[in-house]
């Protein structure tokens, strides 16, 4: 489980790609990483199968390749990078388990005196999860809605956050990973049970 707080941008500085996965070496100024890890890498929950000196190796599958962003990554990508969160810690942001609903793509991005808010279109089967004032999950990062229509939702994020993320560096078009929030899945689930 993560809070959606980005503690380091990473860089990807090498890739090795299989018939079904991606293994990714990727650079960090985090210390204490240690083999079997949970590390959300752009908001996707990763292991970490071997650690150096300011570098650790993770692999993604088929499945997250194709769901995520993670299968768009190459060499010099810079990363959203935060460690699982511990029992005790604050929780600043959100609850956010690394689990990727889906992508979704920046339609347009407007700065302003406060920073810059982002539009992003999103499949309108996800809508029932999104509230306004709710929690997103964006590349990792925990945002709040400012506005939603069945189909899109807006995002302001202030300059702190645009200079401590790799959403700074992001462009209209571009595709990132969204996670809902858990709880709406839950009760959703839950309503829709049946003994």
């Amino acid at each position: 489980m993560f809070t959606g707080l980005i503690e380091d941008v990473g860089e990807v500085v090498e890739m090795e790609t299989a018939a079904d996965s991606a293994t990714f070496t990727i650079r960090t100024i985090l210390t204490d990483i240690k083999v079997d890890d949970s590390i959300s890498v752009n908001g996707v929950c990763l292991t970490a199968t071997a650690v150096t000196s300011g570098t650790f190796q993770t692999t993604a599958i088929k499945e997250t390749l194709i769901k995520t962003t993670a299968g768009k990554l190459v060499v010099g990508s810079a990363v959203n990078l935060e460690r699982a969160m511990r029992i005790g810690d604050r929780l600043g942001g959100h609850m956010v388990l690394g689990h990727t609903d889906c992508t979704g793509t920046i339609t347009s991005i407007v700065s302003n005196s406060q920073g810059k808010e982002f539009w992003i279109s999103f499949s309108p089967e996800f809508r029932k999860w999104l509230i306004p004032v709710g929690s997103i999950c964006v590349n990792g990062v925990s945002l709040t809605i400012a506005e939603l229509t069945d189909t899109t939702f807006k995002v302001a994020i202030i300059p702190h956050t645009l200079q401590l993320t790799n959403l700074g560096l992001v462009g209209a078009n571009d595709m990132v990973n969204l996670e809902f929030d858990s709880m709406a899945k839950h009760v959703e689930s839950i309503m829709n049970y049946k003994l």
